[in-house]
């Protein structure tokens, strides 16, 4: 086993919480390869070349001929199965790269969408659910491009409650099909896809099973049609359609996985979707950053262009620093899962089943890291927007696109609600199996903020001493009040959605914090302090601005349930938890943007 995945195999899904991780046990974007950078490469070019000069077409597109034939242009250069086995047809990358091929071909608008919904939720099930049979039949046509994916979950009814679908599947009197009927809406690639992963519930002998199961249908079966392409907000190229499954007969040698499988393979394909929507949000956020700052330099007023005012300057700086922010954490889970994944193999395992393991064992972090890369990528275009003023609301110019384009992204692979809820019930759930202590840390930080503070200083010469100190004692603020709150509500804390959201906003910040930090320690210690002074004004920016939003959901989160003495223990425990040193975060903005002005493009 390498020294990473020695160093990855020790921790768990959602321990951060609880553990604290040394820079050594991370990876940074800094120690990508040259062939890792020469793919990210090729698929930058692939846009600026055959995308970004057509964008006003597609959108306007009247057929869904058009990104077809991007995707297979696509397919020719090899993007389209970076994920899928060399045995298979594809390149068989490591997750990390696929992540960044996620963020490189992000850019994209539209085709983005249909790329990543072909490659992700169209081609995995089969790759990690599938017999060798199905793999060998669809997962080299998949690869190359010859035929596209969809994926059929959402329904009229049934959209964040998948499992409560009602398409049926019935099995034929032969016993050799099964008859599919069952509407679907919201299908990306509907319109031009070959294959479509379909969840339905089988019914037999008049019961209905209470789960679904998934299959592989191909459009050459029949009994498919389909109402026009929907008129969306934004990603307007992208063919959306609703499909109907009218007696649509499926060899029973289709079924995908075993009956009764279909939610967990939505729910496991659906983690993959989430952290690679994150890296893709990232690639869009970084070209939205660049174009603001190129029309920021290029655009004058009072005799000046206004990447000179300060107002634009912190807007700039901003925009870096939460998109480096979302780079640290992504590529942090990104290599996680990669090591797990070795290690599961090193044991014995299969390819795909150590893939899903470790996926399922990092789903937590996979949500956080959907919220925070799609709320980043609305933060970016929306600054985008106001930096190009009133040129940013014309139809004519870029940010108009970026603006409405991004929106989806809070929606897609389950809303940044469901994904909030998700993260802290996932982690309750593996304290109350025993894979998280929760509670023996918890009960510690309670006794701890009855008790006098420590008011020791760290030894100066160990780097981001106090820093990381502040990280601990945000996680010992979210441990006082999940610990708190169980206790107040028992079982019926799911019923307090507001207070595990605001949870859920304090583990988001936290791990995004410590994984800023994390990487500057680990890069200055490869490079030195004085390679690039600006990444420490990232981590110290982004540290602030995390103690900020922990303090105002932790206060939001006690005075919901907390009263008289306990509420004001609680809150002064919080705001013991909360303290940061002050620290001029003006000039390390104009630091930041300074550089970006200089270089005319987000460089970091």
């Amino acid at each position: 086993m390498s020294v990473a995945a020695e160093n990855q195999t020790s921790i768990k899904g959602g321990e951060f919480l609880i553990k604290e991780t040394s820079a050594s046990q991370i990876f940074i974007p800094e120690e990508f390869n040259e062939e890792q950078r020469m793919i990210a490469d090729t698929c930058r070019d692939f846009l600026a070349k055959e995308v970004w000069p057509r964008l006003d077409e597609i959108d306007q597109a009247k057929s869904p001929a058009l990104i077809s034939g991007l995707m297979d242009k696509a397919g020719e250069l090899g993007l389209l199965g970076t994920a899928v086995p060399e045995e298979f047809g594809g390149f068989g990358m490591n997750f990390n790269t696929s992540m960044l091929v996620a963020e490189a071909t992000g850019a994209g608008n539209s085709f983005s969408v249909a790329l990543s919904a072909h490659t992700g939720i169209g081609t995995l099930p089969i790759l990690y659910y599938g017999n060798e049979a199905q793999k060998t039949q669809y997962l080299p046509k998949l690869a190359s491009g010859e035929w596209k994916a969809a994926y059929c979950l959402t329904e009229p009814d049934s959209g964040s409650d998948a499992n409560s679908g009602k398409t049926k599947a019935v099995l034929s009197a032969d016993g050799k099909h099964y008859v599919i009927n069952g509407q679907k809406m919201w299908i990306t690639n509907g319109g031009f896809a070959d294959v479509f992963i379909v969840f339905a519930k089988i019914e037999e002998n008049g019961q209905v099973d209470k789960n679904l199961t998934a299959f592989i249908i191909e459009k050459s079966f029949g009994g498919i049609t389909m109402n026009e392409p929907e008129h969306k907000m934004g990603i307007k190229g992208s063919d959306t359609r609703q499909l109907f499954f009218n007696d649509c007969q499926v060899p029973v040698e289709n079924m995908l996985s075993e009956r009764g499988n279909g939610f967990k393979i939505a729910v496991n394909i659906l983690n993959i979707g989430r952290i690679k929507l994150a890296a893709a949000a990232l690639g869009g956020a970084k070209r939205v950053a660049s174009q603001a700052i190129q029309y920021a330099n290029e655009r004058r007023q009072f005799g000046t262009a206004i990447a000179n005012f300060g107002a634009i300057k912190h807007k700039l700086a901003e925009m870096a620093v939460q998109m480096f922010a979302t780079e640290s954490a992504a590529y942090r889970v990104g290599q996680n899962i990669d090591d797990l994944i070795q290690a599961f193999k090193e044991k014995g395992m299969s390819d795909a089943e150590a893939k899903l393991k470790a996926l399922e064992e990092f789903a937590i972090e996979c949500a956080i890291m959907k919220v925070h890369g799609s709320e980043v990528l609305d933060f970016v275009v929306d600054e985008g927007v106001q930096v190009y003023g009133g040129m940013g609301f014309s139809a004519d110019a870029p940010m108009d696109r970026a603006y409405r384009d991004s929106r989806i992204n809070r929606i897609f692979e389950g809303t940044n609600e469901i994904n909030r809820l998700l993260v802290v019930d996932m982690i309750l759930k593996r304290a109350l199996k025993g894979q998280l202590d929760l509670m023996g840390p918890a009960t510690a930080v309670g006794k701890e903020i009855l008790s006098i503070p420590d008011f020791s200083m760290e030894e100066d010469e160990i780097l981001f001493a106090a820093e990381k100190k502040v990280i601990k004692n945000l996680k010992k603020a979210a441990l006082m009040i999940a610990g708190a709150a169980v206790q107040k509500f028992m079982m019926k804390l799911s019923d307090e959605q507001e207070i595990i959201m605001n949870l859920a906003d304090m583990v988001i910040e936290i791990y995004v914090a410590e994984s800023v930090l994390l990487r500057v320690e680990k890069r200055i210690g490869i490079q030195g302090e004085g390679a690039n002074a600006w990444q420490k004004d990232m981590a110290l920016i982004y540290l602030h601005r995390a103690v900020e939003k922990v303090n105002n959901a932790g206060r939001s989160a006690i005075t919901s349930f907390a009263e008289s003495d306990e509420l004001r223990v609680m809150l002064m425990g919080l705001k013991r938890f909360t303290k940061i040193e002050p620290a001029n975060l003006k000039d390390a903005r104009r630091r930041i943007a300074d550089e970006l002005i200089a270089k005319s493009d987000y460089v970091f």
